[in-house]
Parts: structure tokens; sequence; C-alpha cells
């Protein structure tokens, strides 16, 4: 089971594949951190929208950064000074340009917001995010009171993914989730005849 990266933007059905990091050299490239499942393929769109959708970038890959970025050339900037004002910019395609996510896997964008219940019923809460820390997948769940879940997003552990439905199954292993407040217990009361004698 697995997931893929782009962020969506739901009220305009557009998603978020790439965001310009900062200026490299002095002729107008860019850094670039790609969100698609293969870094690369953020260049076959061939018009990537500003956040605001204002504006509309052509970019080129020409190499790539020893963490993970890529080194792209962008239509009409040709200055660093031009670069440096494109940093930070997050960049946007249509849903409908993205290819349908293959068996057992899901776009990121689809799987935020969804209700999240466990499998005897219970509803912990909605997903709020979709990590990946280097060891697989993680479901950030946004319970309705109490501390964020991290929940890990394989097969054994969210073994229904409903995204018609809107709605996500868990089958925590114990010890995942966070214990529920113990109830108070009430002081024992002593036993008749062992009060100590005056």
């Amino acid at each position: 089971m697995s997931s893929h990266t782009p962020i969506q933007d739901n009220e305009s059905a557009r998603v978020c594949v790439a965001a310009f990091s900062s200026a490299h050299g002095v002729s107008g490239a860019m850094r670039l951190k790609s969100f698609t499942e293969n870094p690369d393929d953020v260049a076959a769109f061939k018009v990537l929208q500003s956040e605001d959708a204002a504006k509309t970038y052509e970019i080129e890959v020409v190499s790539h950064t020893g963490k993970g970025e890529l080194i792209v050339k962008v239509e009409g900037v040709q200055t660093r000074e031009a670069a440096e004002l494109l940093k930070g910019e997050r960049l946007y395609v249509s849903r409908t340009e993205l290819p349908d996510a293959g068996d057992e896997e899901f776009y990121h964008a689809d799987l935020i917001g969804l209700t999240v219940k466990t499998t005897s019923g219970k509803t912990l809460g909605t997903v709020r995010a979709v990590f990946d820390f280097g060891a697989g997948d993680m479901l950030e769940i946004l319970p309705k009171e109490g501390a964020l879940i991290m929940v890990p997003f394989t097969k054994a552990i969210v073994p229904i993914v409903d995204i018609e439905k809107g709605r996500v199954v868990v089958d925590p292993p114990e010890g995942l989730l966070p214990e529920e407040k113990k109830k108070k217990r009430k002081k024992p009361q002593k036993a008749k005849g062992t009060e100590d004698p005056q």
C-alpha cells in the first residue's frame, strides 16, 4: 500500500506538484522540490500554475542536486534576480492531469479529510496529513479532542481505504493508539477492625 505526494487544493480541484526552492547560479536556473513519485515527472506537465492561478510556468529539468531537488530552467527567467522572485512559489496542475493511481495506491490529496474509524466502529478523527519519514507513509489523524495520532499506512494496519465513502478503517495493534483517560479510582475504604487502637 502506498501513496503519492501531490497535495490537493479541494476548492479548485488543483494539485500542488512542486515548489521553487531557490535560485541556482546566475542564469535564472531554479532549485525545484518535486512532489511527484518520480521527481522528473513534474516536467511532463506542459503548464504549471502559480498558487493564485495568475501565472503559468514551463520548466525543463537540467540536472539534479544531491538533496533530492531538481535544477530547472524556467521559460522567460534568465537572471538570478528574476529567479529569486520565484522563491517559495508553489506549482499546481489540474487534478484531471494526474494519472489514475494504481491498485493499492492513493494520492495524498485523496486521503486527506477522510474519516478514520477502527474495525470496531469507533471514530478516531480525520486524516490531516500524510508523511514519509523514510520508513514508509504515516497517516496523521486529527481527533475530535486530544493529541494527534500517527498510524503507519500499511495494509495490515489500514485494511480499508474507501475514497468514495470518505472513510479509512484502521486495525491498530495494541499500544498504537493513545490510552483512554483512566477513570479516577476511589480510595479504598479501610476494613472494619483495622483501625489502630488509641
